[in-house]
């Protein structure tokens, strides 16, 4: 045989050189398959014990601690480059933070132009402007084009709404998890409609570190932007502040994409996101440091301080920017400039107190009444499935209530504009003709109507499917309240009454504190009033706190749905518990399903892999895991979604009999799955107090975390974020 061999022979036998160039194509397929789906800086890990991951899949937890490792990794190799080159990326690096930040400050300030001047114009539409042809001089004639705009322009916004509508699964503990939440199912799904309301309960869940799927997409904020603009020339109870700070949000979204830093960092992006977010303040009234501070105290999870200084730069090239292109024509920022001249005496105080508890009352009444009307009303069969004639029910109450009153009929800003006016220095305005008469029981009927009108549209309008704010609305309740007690009190100017009960009334729904109280200053101007606006808004808020503990995004995101972790509220309520680390562990049946024995050759069957996998996805959990021990001892944790691309895409030509390396080193020919096995897992012990877990998930960012028994250090528990916040809505029930 060896005498007929030629240069065209086999140095092996045919068979083996076959099945090793079969098993090299396939590590070649893998490879590629690899790197189409997890990204450059992802795969730096591969070799360290944290292993990589894919990109995170919809509505699950990131991982904060993954990501900064990842973001270390990718910094190095940045910085580690030789030469000319090597400095300018360095450089740029470090510097394309603040470009984006700037240029999602010019971007947001365009598109708030765009808002605000094409709202005025359906606002003048529908109201008769004066500087306009008049519709008709006849009261039933005008209160019909007025209707009629109203609906038409509330329809229009709602139907947009409607393009946005998205189905999303819904958080449940699981099978044989039914001790934390009724026995709730996963896989079931809700609708959810992106461009509805004001978008700060998402916000406020996607900054805490979930995933909402296309929240933050293009589509979503031109629906949002034009949505807007009818929900608000429509008349109906709401503002266009929230919207924009969904709008400033999802800029920053779309900006920072373009720069893989943030793109391929869930932790990087949330970062951006909070700086990218203070626009929407600024560009709303006129606040840049007020946006900074609505940021930091009502929207973000994380701000540590160089975030703090984008937002800074986000919010004030966003505030110079619409300065600039002056939407109002009067190139400046202010929007309520008040010039009051007068000051307070110490027994304005008690007035300032009076409007603090008024304010706490009116926003606790409106968190439980709105709360309620959305677990009641809107169940009902008709209300939920068509959201658009819910729309037109409340458009038209709003129309039939509103309109009446002179004063409730003009927009939002305006009523505010006019209620705070100091008759000492602008006595043609209507407000100022009434208080001058000597006796005006009617615009004191006005007001209180206003008043309580407001409070009623604010409740039922407030979760409905358009784009909405409840800022402008309980503004404007707050200084109807406080114009009509400065009717009583004649040594100051009743408009500092309103201004304080605006911002009391506010306080009230939404429990700002800080950062409401620079927003008034910014939206003024009357730095005197700070005092006033700090006691009323400290008064109102412990008010309304002791009638319901959460604001109104708090239980916004209750109604939702959405898994939100609120690390210092949950420490209140596990504090009273009492309960032990043990108490939340999966049960028994749980721990089997998700619990992989490993051998010692550290290698595991793939049909015992598909069978695990499938398990995990009748939980309907999205991003729970399979912890891998050995002789009862934790050995490492992979997620669902790696462990679905590893059986579905990487072994999709293996059968059931494979051999699938999780722990140790890959061999050739291995189908190795350990690159995306995480090694170190964070533990606790079972008997450790609940405020330790609490604490790790709040200030760590952990997506998991795994128990262990005391003395034997054995594994008795994976308890991921979601099965925490189950837990806690349970104690508050």
């Amino acid at each position: 045989m060896s005498g007929d061999a030629t240069e065209q022979t086999y140095l092996l036998p045919r068979q083996v050189y076959d099945r090793q160039l079969s098993a090299a194509q396939h590590n070649a397929d893998v490879e590629s398959l690899i790197s189409t789906h997890v990204s450059k800086e992802e795969r730096l890990l591969a070799t360290t014990t944290i292993g990589e991951r894919l990109p995170y899949n919809d509505y699950t937890t990131i991982d904060w601690p993954h990501d900064l490792v990842k973001d270390s990794f990718r910094a190095r190799a940045v910085r580690s480059q030789p030469g000319i080159r090597g400095s300018l990326m360095s450089v740029w690096d470090s510097g394309q933070g603040w470009v984006a930040a700037a240029l999602s400050g010019v971007l947001t300030a365009c598109v708030a132009f765009c808002i605000d001047v094409s709202e005025a114009t359906a606002a003048d539409l529908r109201e008769d402007c004066a500087a306009w042809h008049m519709w008709t001089n006849d009261y039933w004639r005008a209160f019909g084009i007025f209707a009629g705009f109203a609906i038409a322009f509330a329809i229009i916004s709602a139907s947009l709404t409607m393009l946005t509508k998205s189905t999303l699964p819904t958080a449940a503990p699981g099978h044989g998890d039914k001790e934390l939440k009724g026995g709730t199912q996963g896989g079931t799904g809700k609708s959810l409609y992106l461009a509805a309301s004001s978008g700060i309960p998402e916000i406020k869940t996607i900054l805490s570190g979930f995933v909402i799927p296309h929240f933050l997409d293009l589509k979503v904020l031109v629906v949002k932007a034009v949505g807007a603009v009818f929900a608000v020339g429509s008349g109906m109870c709401l503002g266009k502040e929230g919207p924009l700070v969904h709008i400033s949000t999802c800029v920053a979204y779309l900006v920072g994409s373009l720069l893989p830093k943030y793109k391929d960092n869930g932790r990087k992006m949330r970062e951006f996101l909070s700086a990218g977010c203070a626009a929407g303040i600024s560009v709303a009234f006129g606040a840049p440091i007020g946006g900074v501070l609505f940021s930091y105290e009502e929207v973000s999870t994380y701000f540590p301080r160089k975030v703090l200084w984008r937002a800074f730069l986000c919010s004030l090239v966003a505030a110079v920017v619409l300065r600039a292109l002056s939407p109002t024509g009067t190139g400046k920022l202010v929007l309520f400039e008040t010039n009051y001249g007068t000051t307070y005496s110490s027994i304005h105080y008690l007035v300032f107190v009076l409007l603090g508890v008024a304010g706490g009352l009116f926003g606790g009444v409106f968190c439980k009444a709105n709360f309620l009307w959305s677990k009641t009303f809107r169940k009902y069969p008709i209300i939920k499935e068509h959201p658009v004639f819910e729309v037109f029910l409340i458009v038209l109450a709003t129309t039939l209530l509103q309109y009446p009153n002179p004063m409730t009929r003009e927009p939002g800003d305006t009523i505010i504009k006019h209620l705070l006016t100091d008759c000492r220095n602008a006595g043609n305005s209507w407000v100022c003709q009434q208080e001058a008469q000597a006796n005006h029981p009617k615009f004191i009927g006005w007001l209180v109507h206003g008043t309580l009108v407001k409070l009623l549209l604010i409740i039922v309008t407030f979760g409905c499917k358009v784009p909405l704010g409840i800022i402008i609305p309980a503004l404007d309740a707050g200084a109807f309240f406080g114009r009509l007690v400065g009717q009583w009190i004649t040594t100051i100017s009743p408009g500092i009454f309103a201004m304080v009960g605006a911002a009391s009334f506010l306080a009230g729904i939404s429990r700002m504190s800080i950062s409401l109280c620079v927003i008034m200053f910014e939206l003024t101007g009357e730095l005197e009033y700070i005092v006033p606006h700090m006691v009323a808004i400290l008064m109102s808020k412990w008010v309304a706190e002791a009638l319901e503990k959460d604001g109104a995004y708090d239980l916004a995101q209750s109604v939702l749905g959405h898994p939100f972790l609120d690390a210092d509220r949950a420490m209140n309520l596990v504090q009273r518990s009492q309960d032990l680390v043990s108490r939340i562990i999966p049960p028994k049946q749980t721990m089997e399903e998700i619990t992989v024995n490993v051998p010692k050759d550290n290698k595991v069957s793939k049909g015992i892999l598909d069978e695990k996998l499938e398990k995990l996805k009748a939980r309907g959990i999205m991003d729970a895991g399979l912890v891998l021990v050995q002789d009862g001892m934790l050995q490492g944790y992979i997620a669902e979604g790696e462990l679905d691309f590893g059986l579905n895409d990487l072994g999709q030509q293996w059968d059931a009999t494979a051999r699938i390396r999780l722990l140790g080193n890959s061999e050739d020919g291995d189908l190795d799955f350990s690159m995306f096995v995480d090694r170190t897992p964070l533990t606790l012990c079972a008997t450790a107090p609940m405020e330790y877990l609490v604490e790790m998930f709040g200030k760590l960012g952990l997506r998991y975390l795994c128990v262990i028994e005391e003395g034997s250090g054995k594994l008795i528990g994976v308890v991921i974020k979601k099965r925490l916040v189950l837990y806690l809505e349970g104690l508050k029930e």
